[in-house]
């Protein structure tokens, strides 16, 4: 199972060269740029861990990429993703978010079905790499 959250994700994943690409048009857009990682990609997990400040003053999509290839390298088994900030409306704005990087393995999510009163029934989404402690969840390279 492939994990599909934010722009490019029904797409094979992004190459240097396409992620270099869409940061310099996020740039070129006056968008800041961030890096954020996690382990836990439930869709309703929107506040993943900052990799360092949001890069409000660099302005070369080199430097981004450098930081996006150091969280790579600290965090090889996690789900990294660039957001893009649009600040024009007075708040801020993701414009952008694509996952850059992906564990090897992905072991998806169960649906766990509810029966309630007046036969209502609810769904909730499980993912099945909670069932380990974090840092566990995804094996090393």
């Amino acid at each position: 199972m492939r994990i599909t959250q934010g722009t490019f994700s029904y797409l094979p994943d992004l190459s240097d060269d396409e992620i270099r690409a869409q940061i310099q048009y996020a740039l070129d857009n006056g968008w800041p740029l961030s890096v954020e990682f996690t382990d836990d990609p439930h869709p309703r997990n929107s506040y993943w861990e900052m990799w360092g400040l949001p890069m409000f003053d660099l302005h070369d999509a080199a430097g981004v990429l450098y930081e996006v290839n150091e969280c790579r390298r600290a965090y090889p088994n996690r789900y990294i993703k660039v957001n893009a900030y649009d600040a024009r409306f007075g708040r801020q704005t993701t414009a952008l978010s694509f996952i850059v990087s992906r564990p090897a393995e992905e072991p998806g999510f169960r649906l766990d079905r509810q029966e309630s009163a007046g036969r209502m029934i609810r769904y909730t989404t499980h993912p099945y790499a909670l069932d380990l402690p974090s840092g566990d969840r995804y094996p090393q390279p």
